[in-house]
């Protein structure tokens, strides 16, 4: 069987290898050295943010059951995790945008060094502390960094396009090969050189530290919305209403929260479901292989954004639908395959079917994360792209919480069904989203919405009457004329000046 996981990594590294050094100047985009320079500059200190993010990774549940902890209690704390990133990470988006990206990554830095610190105490609220922490943290990495370099991408008059190459490679980096050497470190420092489970988090501490010194020494601060006299609810209410009267903005969040919220989940299940009877596997080497296959699918998505056609619209339709099939596997072995009841010993066929499948998912998700960021790049406003990155991560961390409360009370495979039906609708939201791309924005900036009385009342009223299941649905359906009729009157009373 170990050659069986061999053969798959070699087979995934070789197809990468291929990719890379295949490509021709139709897949290469040319640009300047000072482009150059300033995508290098973000790509070291990415990776450096994402070197000390995977190395916790794999050694935060087995260092809680170091403690004592038990399943209920470690449960607990991860819940705490992305329940702080739900509540928290709003709020701090928010005040990216007003108080700074920069700033905002530097403070991801910090609370990040402090959630590592929390670790070297068994004590139950330091290590809940801890959680809080790394959720807040968690938000301002997955929202702060990206919209710094958006922001200083344009302000510094570098093509559109050449976005799409920094966002291909801080993914073929930052969630492939630094995933892949951070698990090899961190399994150095645990098991070869024995200093025990809190190790990573001191060596993720130090990677921070360095990446902070270079954002403090070589970046510059770009804000969203720096106004003075905008509150954080003004910030809040304008992000909603941006999401309400965009169809665009408004698929793009339900697109990004179905499939997150699927590849978390994906995180919790594929050990069981490649084990179900405790079978001995090599996670280290599958998780590394796993990251393979996302640097596939980033490699795959830099050619294809490299390129006129197809659309990121487009194409990202067919990958929801692969996403979704390959994480059906699991339902089609548990009927095919006859189960076996033997314990132990190494992973069955149907194991074998599954974890080819999921590489593929994997896959998937290399294409994913950049074809993301391009489409955020493209129809998000600016003035407010952290706090709206932000409240797409609500409904992600709801679902989180969801699955992490009850995953013991549904079997493997309805959770693995609810996943693949979640990325089909993603697939048919994309479908929409390709249709209506072209479309002119419906987005009005700040001064023609947030400064209504009444239609700031309408929109609170609106979002309080309607279950929150269908809020975004209904957001659409209901705000958009209201936001445009209300919109036009504003611009045809000019003699009327707002105060702003």
């Amino acid at each position: 069987m170990e050659m069986f996981y061999y053969l798959v990594f070699g087979g995934l590294g070789a197809v990468v290898a291929a990719i890379e050094l295949s490509k021709t100047n139709k897949d290469r985009i040319n640009t300047t050295s000072n482009f150059n320079s300033f995508k290098n500059n973000y790509l070291l200190v990415y990776s450096l943010m994402m070197a000390g993010d995977w190395l916790q990774g794999p050694y935060v549940y087995f260092l809680y059951k170091t403690y004592g902890y038990d399943k209920g209690e470690i449960g607990q704390l991860f819940i705490a995790g992305f329940g702080s990133s739900m509540l928290f990470g709003t709020i701090v988006g928010s005040l990216a945008d007003k108080q700074g990206r920069k700033r905002a990554c530097v403070i991801y830095c910090i609370t990040y060094i402090l959630s590592c610190f929390t670790k070297h105490s068994p004590q139950y609220k330091v290590l809940m502390i801890g959680r809080v922490l790394g959720g807040i943290a968690t938000s301002l990495l997955f929202s702060s960094f990206e919209s710094w370099l958006v922001a200083e991408h344009n302000k510094r008059g570098f093509e559109q396009q050449w976005l799409s190459i920094t966002f291909s490679k801080a993914v073929f980096l930052g969630n492939g090969l630094v995933a892949i050497l951070a698990g090899l470190f961190g399994n150095l420092l645990v098991d070869s050189f024995s200093l025990g489970p809190v190790a990573p988090f001191d060596a993720a501490a130090c990677f921070l530290a360095i990446g902070m010194a270079i954002i403090l020494s070589s970046w510059t601060e770009n804000f969203g919305d720096p106004s003075e006299n905008k509150d954080l609810l003004t910030q809040f209410r304008g992000a909603a209403v941006a999401i309400a009267s965009d169809e665009k903005i408004a698929l793009l969040g339900a697109i990004q929260s179905l499939f997150e919220g699927s590849m978390y989940t994906f995180v919790f299940l594929w050990t069981p479901a490649l084990s179900p009877n405790d079978e001995d596997i090599p996670h280290g080497f599958i998780f590394a292989t796993f990251m393979l296959a996302s640097m596939l699918g980033s490699s795959f998505a830099s050619r294809l954004m490299a390129r006129s056609t197809p659309k990121v619209e487009s194409y990202m339709q067919i990958v929801f639908l692969v996403s979704s099939a390959s994480l059906m596997l699991p339902i089609i072995t548990s009927f095919l395959v006859a189960p076996s009841n033997v314990k132990g010993g190494s992973m069955k066929f149907a194991g074998c079917i599954q974890l080819l499948g999921f590489c593929t998912f994997e896959a998937c998700v290399g294409i994913f994360w950049p074809s993301i960021m391009k489409m955020r790049s493209q129809y998000i406003p600016e003035e407010a792209r952290s706090t709206i990155m932000n409240f797409f991560r609500i409904p992600l961390n709801i679902f989180v919480c969801v699955v992490l409360y009850n995953v013991d009370a549904f079997p493997i495979t309805v959770m693995f069904g609810m996943c693949s039906i979640f990325l089909f609708v993603a697939s048919v939201l994309q479908r929409r989203l390709l249709v209506i791309a072209d479309k002119p924005s419906e987005y009005y900036p700040y001064p023609y919405f947030c400064y209504s009385t009444t239609f700031a009342t309408y929109v609170k009223l609106q979002i309080f009457a309607v279950d929150s299941t269908f809020v975004l649905i209904s957001w659409q359906f209901a705000f958009v004329t209201e936001t445009q009729d209300w919109a036009m009157k504003e611009r045809d009373s000019e003699a009327d000046p707002l105060n702003i």
